[in-house]
């Protein structure tokens, strides 16, 4: 399908439209719990059939349907129901306990739920029991053993008439994504028809190249990366395999057995790709397209990529504006590991100082995004006015800048720079030197409190095994560099593994709550 040929479109005509085209295709789950494989046609099928029992239940359009699930074939079905019966889909990371799912859902006035009975550690009946009064939610629909009070999935699939999809226009809210929780309370990020088909435009046109692109998804739907991969599905067919639950060694397998093509990653699922695949000699040749983002890729982590024949590449973007640059297969090693690729197609950035001025081109300074994927703004409308300059240019908070040949180079983010004695020092250029340290694996930089400079440069870090890392061996790592004395590392704590979230993204806010505590700590 021509790249732009679906955007002006309600999501129940584009998923019509995907089923009747690409019925033939097919999703595969990996999955200890709900394993199977579906073709485009079975899913769209019960999809309607999920929808008419929505309405059935006075689910009206417009109302908010919210779907806790893990990556399963379920979860497709159910967005084909929301979006024929004209409701909002409201993805909800699995993992989330009371305390999250009660802010999302009494936020958003969901008035449906879907989740399993149990998953992994979870008790879904009990998390919702515990998240409290919720005046909206009247049905709480459960696959699997359902709970008393709950609907069983399998009577939201029974047979029924289908009627004609809810009239909805392309610009009407879609689907309300929350952010992944790196900050204190998670926002939600409204998007359309128009805004996500455009995200599927544009993906399908940087992939243009790719012939039989089967896709693998190692990323939960309640995150925007998921939920959108799995709409991909759903509106262009290309074949699909979802793991419900990240663990190297299956993702190496599956990446082998079904000659994977294209995914994205994370730098936590692609380091642990590569360490399963070379411990149980799995075959990664087949993946031509490897995106990874979503967090700073260490450069050595491109390089390793290499040794596999992986041409991997960096991307960027935010549920707020999912794909704003991304890399390709066939460019530079250099531009692989040192930016974020060029914009994408329909797509605008800019850059600007703190005051909302653009800088001279070739500067660093705020990127400013805009295009038809952009978001319709917050839930929380009083978040908008410092999210949005004039002209509809939504603020990142990240800082870079585009070099000569309109790659994205991304420098930090504003609220990651650390202010030693008045002079900015990026949190990023510091990382990526970490990186570069023989005996050590992963790093994250924080701003630590000091009562004589304000703040200074406070450095977790997560040792290769067998190695040993200390602070004096790391300060004299950075002065061979030649790096500025006042970047390098005052602060330095071991840890065995971060705070993540369910993406694998590192919580950068609980490690700078820990750096103030025990900054207090130490002041007492």
């Amino acid at each position: 399908m021509e790249a732009g040929s679906f955007a002006d479109r309600s999501l129940s005509e584009a998923f019509a439209q995907g089923a009747q085209i690409h019925g033939a295709s097919w999703v595969a789950v990996s999955s200890q719990v709900r394993p199977g494989r579906q073709t485009l046609t079975q899913v769209h099928e019960q999809g309607l059939r999920f929808g008419e029992h929505l309405r059935a239940r006075g689910i009206a359009p417009g109302d908010v349907v919210a779907v806790q699930l893990p990556a399963w074939t379920e979860w497709m079905i159910a967005a084909v129901g929301i979006a024929h019966a004209g409701a909002v889909l409201l993805p909800v990371v699995s993992i989330y306990g009371a305390k999250e799912l009660r802010f999302i859902l009494a936020q958003s006035r969901a008035r449906l739920i879907v989740t399993p009975d149990r998953w992994r550690k979870a008790d879904y009946a009990a998390t919702l029991a515990e998240a409290g009064e919720l005046p909206a939610l009247t049905t709480h629909v459960m696959i699997g053993d359902a709970a008393p009070g709950t609907v069983p999935w399998d009577a939201m699939l029974a047979p029924i008439a289908i009627g004609p999809a809810a009239a909805r226009s392309p610009d009407d809210l879609a689907i309300l994504v929350y952010t992944s929780g790196t900050t204190a309370d998670p926002k939600g990020v409204k998007h359309s028809a128009r805004t996500l088909l455009s995200e599927v435009d544009a993906i399908a046109w940087s992939r243009r190249d790719l012939e039989d692109e089967i896709a693998f998804c190692p990323w939960p739907p309640g995150h925007v990366a998921g939920a959108f991969q799995l709409m991909r599905f759903l509106v262009t067919g290309a074949p699909v395999v979802l793991m419900d639950h990240w663990e190297p060694g299956e993702a190496a397998m599956l990446v082998e057995k079904y000659r994977i093509v294209s995914s994205s990653f994370t730098p936590f699922h692609l380091s642990g790709l590569l360490e399963a695949a070379e411990r149980d000699g799995r075959d990664l040749s087949s993946l031509r397209s490897c995106m990874v983002g979503a967090a700073p890729v260490p450069p050595s982590l491109i390089t390793r990529c290499s040794a596999h024949g992986l041409k991997t590449f960096r991307c960027y973007g935010s549920s707020e504006h999912p794909t704003v640059t991304t890399g390709h297969p066939g460019d530079s090693m250099e531009k692989r590991l040192t930016t974020e690729g060029q914009v994408m197609r329909g797509s605008e950035v800019g850059f600007v100082d703190d005051d909302g001025h653009r800088v001279p081109d070739g500067e660093e300074g705020e990127l400013i995004v805009r295009g038809p994927e952009l978001f319709l703004g917050y839930l929380d409308d009083s978040l908008d006015a410092a999210a949005f300059l004039p002209g509809g240019w939504f603020r990142t908070g990240d800082i870079g800048r585009l070099d000569a040949e309109g790659f994205l180079i991304i420098t930090d983010r504003k609220k990651d720079v650390i202010i030693r004695g008045g002079e900015n020092i990026s949190s990023r250029e510091v990382e990526d030197l970490l990186f570069t340290h023989p005996d050590i694996a992963e790093a994250s930089v924080v701003a630590a409190p000091d009562p004589r400079m304000g703040e200074v440069v406070r450095a977790y870090v997560v040792p290769r095994p067998g190695a040993s890392v200390d602070l004096e061996s790391v300060r004299d790592f950075f002065a061979k560099a030649g790096i500025a004395r006042q970047k390098t590392p005052e602060q330095l704590v071991l840890v065995d593994d971060f705070p993540r979230n369910s993406t694998g993204k590192i919580l950068k806010h609980e490690l700078r709550a820990r750096a103030r505590a025990e900054a207090g700590k130490e002041a007492a």
